[in-house]
């Protein structure tokens, strides 16, 4: 614990607690989680990318999707097998920041996405003789670019505010880096960083948020006065978005949960969980809801592994 005012040269956790001879479970079940998203993210992600009759909207933000899972899990999972087999949990400053920076940005690219995707299904869905001439490839790559830039440029802002703060403590009561609660360790004011915190949450976020609502809407309002053939396309399509974005808002709740209120009254088994739903059960899940729902992938992956169907 440090006591004066000063930058700090590593960060403490302190949520690992002493598993013995079981940490080499913990470390396998660990490792088998992140080997599962790896293969069915990458291989999805291949998948998209070598077949042309793919090479539609609803499919490239998917492939957008998949490789930000990649990128996500690929910033938590070695970092907690290290830690897992590491009897010192400590990290380096820097390396903390990067770890806020990937984890972040992945959080950021993630609601863009599913925000986009869900603009694309409004639009197959609502003017489906239109849907060529709005989803143009120029828009489909300017949208793309868009769900990744615009989250890059808010989290570098962010980190930079973050990396300005006097600390007086290098403690963090997490499994690992969290913006928030290196914001909870300064010494002075904070002012700037949730005032800019608010301002994005209120402008990107929940302007993200109300467009996810209004296009369901219309699809609901298309599906209640359309024909049957219309409500099952759009039940198909929307389902495993839908899925996604609800397991996308519990992993959000449940991170809000453990950054911004004292949980130390919860079991801390049931904290371990909490921490890693949001940057695991959406990389494992979505490719599971996809590949194996829609049934243009699901036909080509049958191909790859048992030959032309």
């Amino acid at each position: 614990m440090m006591t004066n005012s000063t930058r700090v040269s590593y960060f403490t956790f302190t949520a690992y607690f002493d598993l013995g001879l079981f940490k080499y479970l913990f470390f396998m079940i660990i490792m088998c989680f992140y080997i599962v998203i790896l293969c069915a993210n990458l291989l999805l992600t291949v998948v998209i990318c070598m077949n042309r009759s793919l090479h539609e909207p609803m499919y490239l933000f998917l492939c957008s999707l998949f490789v930000n899972e990649l990128y996500g899990s690929t910033g938590l999972f070695p970092f907690l097998l290290l830690q897992i087999l590491s009897d010192i949990h400590t990290v380096s400053a820097p390396f903390c920041y990067l770890q806020i920076f990937c984890l972040y940005t992945y959080a950021n690219v993630q609601f863009y996405n599913l925000a986009i995707m869900s603009y694309d299904r409004y639009l197959a869905i609502c003017y489906p003789l239109q849907y060529n001439t709005r989803m143009t490839s120029k828009k489909v790559s300017m949208l793309i670019a868009i769900t990744w830039l615009f989250p890059l440029l808010n989290i570098v802002v962010m980190i930079s505010l973050n990396a300005s703060l006097q600390l007086c403590s290098n403690i963090i009561d997490r499994l690992y880096c969290d913006n928030y609660s290196i914001v909870k360790l300064a010494c002075y004011s904070t002012t700037v960083n949730n005032v800019y915190g608010l301002a994005y949450t209120f402008t990107v976020l929940i302007g993200l948020t109300i467009l996810i609502f209004y296009t369901y809407m219309r699809i609901l309002k298309v599906c209640f006065c359309g024909s049957k053939q219309t409500r099952q396309k759009a039940v198909s399509t929307c389902t495993p978005h839908l899925a996604s974005l609800l397991n996308f808002a519990f992993g959000c709740f449940f991170e809000v949960l453990q950054s911004r209120f004292n949980m130390s009254s919860v079991p801390i088994v049931l904290r371990v969980i909490l921490s890693l739903y949001f940057l695991t059960c959406q990389p494992l899940f979505n490719p599971l809801l996809y590949g194996l729902n829609l049934k243009k992938v699901r036909m080509i992956c049958k191909s790859l592994f048992f030959g032309k169907i």
